[in-house]
């Protein structure tokens, strides 16, 4: 798949099969999704810049902008705006939705904010001197500070709970369907591993080469070497990260996207070089 520009974050959407990567703008200027899928690739404009992005898997992405958020109906195109109340001037720089439909926001000044369903601000979280990426497991939720190389558990109410340092400069996190949560230390070398309520480091393990994508799914976690052009395929189940494939990727490989129905990884380059699709990715069986 050819790339027309560079884009920042990909997902797979379960019920439209769409890979979905954000284009985003720089403030003042539109964002775009750009969809891959049958019968072909669309684009989908934004009303203004996005940051970052999370789905539900049901055909619905949302998208972390200034003063609030983007919902994006995949089939239609439609992009529906919601404003975060008292937050007009705010950046927001993540989100991650709950499993009760509540959202997570994190804000460029460091603050993390919990909405309730209806959208109003429920709990602030001042803990942080950015928030780069949210993840949830349930209705708990996960921020990850690169400032800090940390990462540091809200409870459902969005309270601040255990914090723990993350390598040696963390970068990317994402969850995967058993629940843990998994971060990698580019600049460290190394993919961790945390569990949940209580957060805690379960598992630490050498990659090589600049890990950077990341990826997770009920069979392996996948890293990105993105100096080796190298994607890896993990198994988790053991007490130590187990290798069990590796395949060559396009150029950059700096995002990552896994369809569990069909078994296929979804590798975007970060310098427009492509997307590349891998079938049976984690092998058969």
């Amino acid at each position: 798949m050819e790339l027309s520009a560079r884009p920042t974050a990909a997902l797979f959407d379960g019920k439209t099969g769409y890979l979905v990567t954000l284009i985003p703008g720089i403030p003042g200027t539109e964002s775009k999704l750009s969809l891959f899928g049958a019968p072909g690739q669309k684009n989908v404009g934004l009303p203004g810049a996005a940051t970052s992005m999370t789905g539900n898997g049901d055909g619905v992405v949302y998208l972390a902008s200034r003063g609030g958020y983007f919902a994006v109906d995949l089939a239609s195109g439609a992009a529906t705006r919601t404003e975060v109340p008292g937050e007009a001037e705010t950046e927001f720089t993540a989100i991650a939705r709950r499993a009760d439909g509540g959202f997570v926001l994190g804000g460029a000044d460091g603050t993390a904010f919990t909405l309730t369903a209806d959208t109003q601000v429920a709990e602030k979280a001042k803990n942080f001197a950015h928030v780069d990426v949210i993840v949830t497991v349930g209705d708990d939720a996960v921020v990850l500070d690169r400032g800090q190389t940390s990462v540091t558990a809200l409870d459902s109410r969005g309270k601040p709970q255990q914090a723990l340092r993350a390598g040696e400069g963390a970068t990317t996190m994402t969850s995967d369907p058993a629940g843990r949560v998994l971060v990698v230390d580019t600049r460290g070398g190394q993919l961790l591993v945390f569990g949940v309520d209580p957060l805690i480091e379960r598992q630490a393990y050498p990659v090589s080469h600049a890990p950077y994508g990341l990826a997770g799914s009920s069979k392996l976690a996948w890293v990105s070497q993105t100096a080796a052009n190298v994607v890896v395929g993990y198994d988790l189940a053991t007490g130590i990260p187990v290798e069990k494939v590796r395949y060559p990727t396009v150029q950059q490989p700096d995002s990552l996207a896994y369809d569990e129905a069909s078994n296929t990884l979804y590798v975007v380059s970060g310098s427009g070089a492509g997307i590349q699709v891998i079938r049976n990715a984690a092998g058969a069986g």
